[in-house]
Formats: structure tokens, sequence, C-alpha cells
């Protein structure tokens, strides 16, 4: 039985891929326009990425009223290359339709924590997972593909301008205090 669908181990230094970097930013103004290319884009908190589909409620699954998990959505590089080697399809960030493309952390362990994207913090909501709708734009074999590897829902908690190249990293929880 091919393992191939299922997620890497755990890396035994719990600092690997704790940090990373922005490599792309895709907006799309409509849910069918494509996905446009940007060097920076502003986040703006309770809202998304201005000049994006769901900042202005114009995505195919927009909700109403607005939602945080539908702020901003990320995904790795490396499981996008991961898809194509494994599929022979070609598979790419426009083809996912997520707005950050990051390259070297592990945006699965950031659902429920803080990060900082540049100047920007984000929270991490939950994971993106492949859908339908994809697979019909794509094909079907990125529901199995992308299962625990499509990506990350999250809201922009302090917003600004986000620029590629930024680092990502998580943001240390404070210790509580023993009383």
């Amino acid at each position: 039985m091919s393992t191939s669908h299922l997620l890497p181990a755990a890396p035994s230094d719990p600092t690997a891929r704790s940090e990373g970097r922005l490599v792309a930013i895709l907006i799309a103004a409509s849910a069918s326009a494509a996905m446009a290319a940007m060097d920076a884009v502003e986040a703006v908190a309770g809202v998304g990425l201005l000049g994006d589909r769901y900042a202005s409620g114009a995505g195919t699954f927009s909700p109403s009223p607005q939602r945080p998990d539908f702020e901003v959505t990320l995904v790795e590089q490396e499981n996008l290359d991961h898809h194509t080697r494994e599929s022979g399809t070609e598979f790419n960030a426009s083809m996912a339709r997520r707005n950050l493309v990051t390259l070297g952390i592990d945006l699965n362990a950031l659902v429920g924590r803080e990060f900082q994207v540049g100047a920007v913090r984000l929270r991490g909501i939950r994971l993106c997972e492949p859908c339908n709708h994809l697979a019909k734009a794509t094909h079907a074999g990125i529901l199995r593909g992308l299962l625990h590897r499509g990506g990350l829902r999250a809201a922009i908690v302090e917003g600004g301008t986000l620029r590629v190249g930024d680092i990502i990293r998580p943001i240390q929880q404070p210790n509580p205090i023993a009383v």
C-alpha cells in the first residue's frame, strides 16, 4: 500500500521548520478571475487582503457575515512540489488558489497559534483542505494528494503590508506566572 498521501514524519528537532519565508502573494478580484502575483499587498484585520475576492465578499465560498477563517489562506511550496512529483500532474500556487505561498515553515503546526509574516500578525484558524470545487478546476487526485497538506486558513490580528521575502515565525506565547 502506498503511503505517499500521508504526512511526512515529524522532525526530530522541534525547532525544524519553525521559521520560513513568504515566497509568493496571490490574489484574485473575483471567484472566476485568475490569481495575480503581487510583490506586496495590504492585510486588513477583520477584512482580508485588499484586492482579493474574499476581502470584498466575491469568493466562491464567501460567508455572510465575513468569518475570520476567510481572511487569508496560506500553502507550503514544499507541498505543492510534492504533489506535482507524486501525481505527475503540474500543480502550482495559482492553481491552489491560496493567497500566501510559504517556504520552510510547517503551517499545520500553526493551527491555533499566532504568527508573524513580516510586520503582519496572523492567527492560524484551521487547515485549508482541498475541496470538490478545487478538484473540478484541476484534477480529482488533488483531494487525496493535498489531504492535510492543502494549507492554512488564518485571521489577520494586526494588519500591515505583506511583502514577498518576509520572514514567517510563530509568536512565542508568554509563560504563565506561577502563583
